[in-house]
Order: structure tokens, then C-alpha cells, then sequence
């Protein structure tokens, strides 16, 4: 059996024999908790009829525990150091493919197309936090061929993806991952298992794409807008949100009554509103279009 890498003394032997050193601006911490390794695995149900898709797998230690459990990993990296570190530590995986990209600036749908004939992947990630919004609202607002998606984040964000409208975590992020997805918190992780130390807590969170949105009969380029309109200004009410950033043409007093057709108080601000009522919303906006 290979040596395992998630190991406080492995991982640090394997850091100072290739002098590496932590970017702050890659947001680099490593996981040194194999348990946790495989309870990631668990919970997006790797089996060996899977392709898995891991972005940021540092110097590998959750690449072997994949590796191990699926047919094929492709691993994205955008640090250039790391790659010949993880030739090293996960070389003898013939089912790994580093590659030493920007996950942000990939062509995520020709990647599965070349390395998975274009089947879907699983995405398995312990995702840098500066990223981790960007990174998912890519893979559900673009429509990758994912089946689901397993990522360790920030344990606010993981709160955030799961809030139900009225609290104050529900955004826009929220509407987005309960729109495309069902949402599931697998486990929080303390800051002990990693090197260095992330001063917050982390989550391990499951997203199952579902086969069909959420709403079905939304103009789904104009209800993100008006998502993101929403709650661009937090502490504003929906109408002046709109009003001020949507540039959607409407006088306040014809946005007012499309807010009031729907929640009926123009002073609502966008958190108040479900997932439903901003659907109905976006039908309202859409027929004054016409």
C-alpha cells in the first residue's frame, strides 16, 4: 500500500524536502486528517464507474484517496510548484490526470468531452475559500456536465448555499445552488485538520444537480439578473435595488407594481422573497417587456 500523504508529519516531510512555501494568494491550507478524506469520498459516493473532476488537489492528499476509489481523477492545479510535487506523491496512479490550470480560465465542457467522452464528472474539491463562489456559480450557471458536486468551503458559505429566504445568510448565492441543486452539509471540519491552520471552520457540503431547474417556466438569464440586482444592496428594498441597478428601462412607478403583484409591500427587501416569489417576479417583469 502506498504511504499515506494526509499525515501532519507526511505532509510536512514532503513540504520541506521540496522547500515548498504557502501562497496566501492561492489560499492554500492541506488536509492532514485522513478520516476526513474519506469521509469526503463517502459522501459524493465515489465508486470505479467514476470520473472526478478535483480542483486545487495541492500536493495530492485527497487526489490518493480518489484515486484509490474512482476510475479517473483529473486533477486541475494552478500553482506551477505543486505540479512536480504531485508527479511525486501520486505518480504511480495510472487513473490521474494533473493538469496546471486555472480552473476560472478552463474550458471545463471540452475537458470532460477529451478525458471523460463527454459522460458526466463528479466535482471533488477542498476549494480554496477566495474562489469558492466564483467556481460554483461557473458550474451551475454554464451548465457543466456535472452529476454532483462535493467541496469543502468556509463554513459560513456552506450555511449560506443551504438558507432559506428570511434569514440573514440567503443570497444570491443561495438562490442560485437551490435553483440548479439539492443542498447538503456532510460534516463541519475544525481548523486542526489542515496545515496551516485556517482561522475559521470549514463544512463539507454536497450539491445533486437536479435533472431539471427549480423552476421550470422562468426566463432564467432575467431572474439572475434580478437576483443580483436584489441583493447588490443588501440594506436597500428590492424596489430601489431594482431601480438603481437592473437597467431595465422601468419607471419606479411600473416596478413598484410588479413587486406588489407578487408580495404586494414595495418596501420588501430582496431576502424576504423565496425562490418562488423572485420567479414570479421575473414572469411579472417579463410581460411588461413585451
Amino acid at each position: 500500500m502506498i504511504e499515506r500523504i494526509a499525515t501532519p508529519s507526511q505532509t510536512k516531510k514532503i513540504i520541506e524536502q521540496n522547500s515548498f512555501y504557502f501562497k496566501k494568494n492561492f489560499g492554500q491550507n492541506f488536509l492532514i486528517d485522513g478520516n476526513i478524506l474519506e469521509n469526503i469520498a463517502e459522501s459524493a459516493n465515489i465508486t470505479k464507474q467514476d470520473c472526478v473532476l478535483e480542483i486545487g488537489p495541492g500536493i495530492g492528499s485527497l487526489t490518493q484517496v480518489l484515486a484509490e476509489k474512482a476510475k479517473k481523477v483529473i486533477a486541475i492545479e494552478i500553482d506551477k510548484h505543486l505540479i512536480p510535487i504531485l508527479q511525486q506523491t501520486i505518480g504511480e496512479y495510472e487513473n490521474v490526470v494533473i493538469k496546471n490550470q486555472d480552473i476560472l480560465k478552463t474550458d471545463v465542457d471540452a475537458l470532460i468531452q477529451s478525458e471523460n467522452d463527454g459522460n458526466a464528472v463528479k466535482v471533488v474539491a477542498n476549494l480554496p475559500y477566495y474562489i469558492t463562489t466564483p467556481i460554483i456559480m461557473d458550474l451551475l450557471e454554464n451548465h457543466r456536465n456535472v452529476e454532483s458536486i462535493t467541496v469543502m468551503v468556509q463554513k459560513e458559505v456552506a450555511e449560506r448555499m443551504q438558507a432559506k429566504f428570511g434569514s440573514k445568510d440567503y443570497g444570491a448565492l443561495s438562490i442560485a445552488v437551490q435553483y440548479y441543486c439539492t443542498a447538503k452539509i456532510d460534516m463541519v471540519v475544525p481548523p486542526s485538520c489542515f496545515m496551516p491552520k485556517p482561522k475559521v471552520s470549514s463544512a463539507v457540503i454536497t450539491l445533486h444537480l437536479r435533472k431539471e431547474p427549480l423552476l421550470k417556466e422562468v426566463n432564467e438569464t432575467l431572474f439572475f439578473h434580478i437576483v443580483k440586482c436584489a441583493f447588490g444592496q443588501r440594506r436597500k428594498t428590492l424596489l430601489n435595488s431594482l431601480y438603481n441597478q437592473s437597467k431595465l428601462g422601468f419607471s419606479k412607478q411600473m416596478l413598484t407594481q410588479a413587486i406588489q403583484n407578487v408580495v404586494l409591500d414595495e418596501k420588501v427587501r430582496g431576502e424576504a422573497l423565496s425562490l418562488e416569489q423572485f420567479g414570479r417576479l421575473t414572469n411579472e417583469i417579463e410581460k411588461m417587456q413585451k
